[in-house]
């Protein structure tokens, strides 16, 4: 939309395509939850109105949300979407219905078998998908030399994924015993995407050890099991990816780990979730609810599964509801236990009650 238009509606000198009404918003940026009309426009939040003034003009849409919440749409940090057993456009069908909107995603089961047209057949079938699919490129095809595969992947064969819009950096390095004596072709591939997101794999990695990993570049880790790892690893400088997959239930062991001076730098994600747990539980919105019933503060719980994961990967343009990022929401009825109600992509109702709406389009 053009920029002159989106200013003429942020001024309230134009309609929004769309006014949520009557809101209760989870502001994971102030840390507060408090009343405020939404209005949307070319897929953007342009306002937020704690009860619209009458001297704006009404928009085209009107929805009365009647005091419901709103969140941001939900982001999962690392996600096999393979362990779905679903290509990602069928899998967005399933996970957007419990209010994620952003997934990044790492195709390295598919890889290990397919090579760089497996990685590309998943970011062909993701286009156009309900949920916003986001690569890292697989680093560990195979995932050490010990193994054989259909495909070996080297720094140069990443490379080319690296002009991709949807590309954001390199995948978990599982590889970690090469980073730190210095692999070459581990330390090529690192090369390879200096400056871009470099996402870690270093179970019970300590000392020494753990100081070459971080050195090498890698900004992040999900393997954590308890308190003790994790915080050695936030201390080193890696982000934590708080985990609860089907097969490695991190969650509650880690969540004494929150607090107001480590919650910026932790983050939810699923991993590897079966079809029977993501449809029987769900994805980040099971997260959520399990952190809050544990008695984490529900504002701190959707920060950890929204904005941290946005910032992390530097995605400013979500991961909060505020004017200029996108209208990805996520609304609900019960603060104790959020399940989605209604849940927008681009400003459109993509999802009512945990089913799609009849063939939903995206702007």
């Amino acid at each position: 939309m053009d920029l002159n238009r989106i200013l003429a509606i942020a001024r309230g000198d134009e309609p929004a395509d769309l006014r949520l009404r009557n809101a209760r918003l989870v502001n994971v940026l102030s840390g507060e939850i408090h009343p405020a009309d939404l209005s949307i426009a070319g897929g953007i939040v342009t306002g937020l109105h704690a009860g619209a003034p009458a001297a704006l003009p009404a928009a085209r849409e009107e929805i009365d949300l009647a005091g419901l919440y709103v969140a941001p749409g939900l982001l999962d940090a690392h996600v096999h979407i393979e362990s779905s057993m679903v290509p990602p456009a069928e899998f967005a069908r399933a996970v957007v219905a419990r209010g994620v909107t952003t997934v990044i995603t790492d195709p390295h089961e598919i890889g290990n078998v397919l090579g760089l047209a497996g990685i590309r057949f998943m970011l062909d079938d993701a286009e156009g998908a309900l949920v916003d699919v986001l690569v890292n490129a697989s680093s560990c095809v195979p995932a050490t030399h010990l193994e054989t595969s259909g495909a070996r992947l080297e720094a140069g064969d990443l490379a080319t994924l690296l002009t991709h819009p949807r590309v954001l950096g390199l995948a978990e390095v599982m590889n970690f015993p090469g980073v730190i004596q210095g692999d070459p072709d581990v330390l090529a591939k690192l090369q390879a995407f200096r400056g871009r997101p470099i996402d870690g794999h270093c179970p019970g990695l300590s000392g020494p050890a753990l100081a070459a990993y971080v050195v090498a570049g890698i900004h992040n880790d999900h393997e954590c099991t308890t308190v003790e790892e994790a915080r050695e690893k936030l201390r080193a400088g890696l982000t934590i990816f708080i985990r609860e997959a089907t097969n490695a239930q991190n969650l509650r062991p880690l969540l004494p780990l929150v607090s107001p001076t480590t919650e910026r730098h932790l983050c939810f994600c699923t991993d590897d979730r079966q079809p029977a747990d993501l449809l029987g539980e769900g994805s980040i919105d099971h997260m959520i609810r399990v952190a809050i019933a544990a008695g984490l503060d529900p504002v701190t719980a959707f920060r950890l599964g929204t904005l941290n994961t946005a910032e992390h990967y530097g995605l400013r343009d979500r991961g909060a509801v505020a004017p200029g990022r996108r209208a990805d929401l996520f609304v609900f009825a019960d603060l104790a236990e959020p399940r989605a109600a209604m849940v927008f992509r681009g400003g459109v109702l993509v999802a009512r009650d945990g089913q799609l709406t009849p063939s939903p389009t995206l702007p």
